[in-house]
């Protein structure tokens, strides 16, 4: 009689546990189904923590907001004083990018930093100012070590080659236009990190934002004072309160859905 409660007993076990197991099976696919939007950048995408420090925000703080995030997960792996070249050889770029699985998407946006000395004391971030293949051996004060750079569109080069290689949808950003004027009209990067990234993105086969441009249309036509007034404080001409890092979010959607046939605008909650 025991024999047989036992051999019940170890069958309904059993029983549960496949149970279990078949339904911890039906989740697993449906949540490796849901795509990921990856975004990485300077602090101009996330300042500090991503928690409004000194009330100063980056836009991709608020762009999940903008997209349906029950089918598309938004993670902001950006970080305050990278460079496009510093975002990957301190391997930041290696923890974003073991992460990324076929389906998913990237959208990047460097440049505010690598105008910075190649190797300084400080933060060793610069780029050689081009899309070119030239590159400068130094040596890196801060890691001891010699180190070849490259250029702008060089590291972003890169990246779009890693990720696309992982099967990610790819979108590069130029740089956000800083609180910065000149006779009434906000200086523009058109000829310099803007026209670089749209090099980098074509020849990598990305998608290309122009936000610089986006931007500062909607500053020129906002007028100078109000934006300075609505959108940045006092202290600071490059990263804008909350109310600007909303507007900016809000432009990377409109440049979003002026991408040609662009897979994750179908993700955005008015997408219809």
């Amino acid at each position: 009689m025991k024999r047989i409660r036992g051999a019940l007993m170890s069958g309904l076990l059993l029983g549960l546990l496949g149970l279990l197991g078949l339904s911890a099976f039906a989740v697993l696919p449906q949540n490796q189904r849901r795509p990921t939007l990856f975004l990485i950048g300077d602090s101009t995408v996330k300042n500090g923590r991503g928690q409004g420090d000194g009330g100063l925000w980056g836009w991709g703080n608020f762009l999940a907001a903008h997209f349906d995030t029950t089918r598309l997960a938004v993670a902001n792996n950006a970080l305050g004083g990278t460079s496009s070249r510093t975002f990957q050889t301190n391997g930041l770029w290696g923890k974003v990018q073991v992460n990324i699985k076929p389906g998913d998407f990237l959208i990047m946006q460097f440049g505010h930093n690598d105008s910075g000395p190649l190797a300084d004391t400080a933060r060793a971030r610069g780029t050689i100012r081009s899309n070119g293949d030239e590159s400068q051996e130094i040596y890196n004060p801060i890691k001891k070590r010699q180190e070849v750079v490259h250029s702008y569109g060089w590291y972003l080069r890169q990246l779009i080659a890693d990720a696309k290689a992982k099967g990610a949808t790819v979108y590069v950003c130029s740089p956000i236009p800083r609180n910065s004027w000149t006779a009434g009209k906000v200086n523009r990067a058109a000829g310099d990190y803007g026209l670089w990234a749209a090099e980098a993105a074509k020849q990598g086969g990305a998608y290309f934002i122009d936000l610089n441009k986006i931007i500062a249309d909607k500053y020129d036509q906002e007028g100078e004072e109000r934006v300075k007034r609505t959108y940045f404080n006092a202290e600071d001409h490059t990263h804008p309160i909350e109310a600007g890092a909303k507007l900016n979010a809000a432009l990377v959607v409109d440049g979003l859905r002026g991408t040609r046939k662009s897979p994750l605008t179908k993700y955005l909650v008015d997408a219809n």
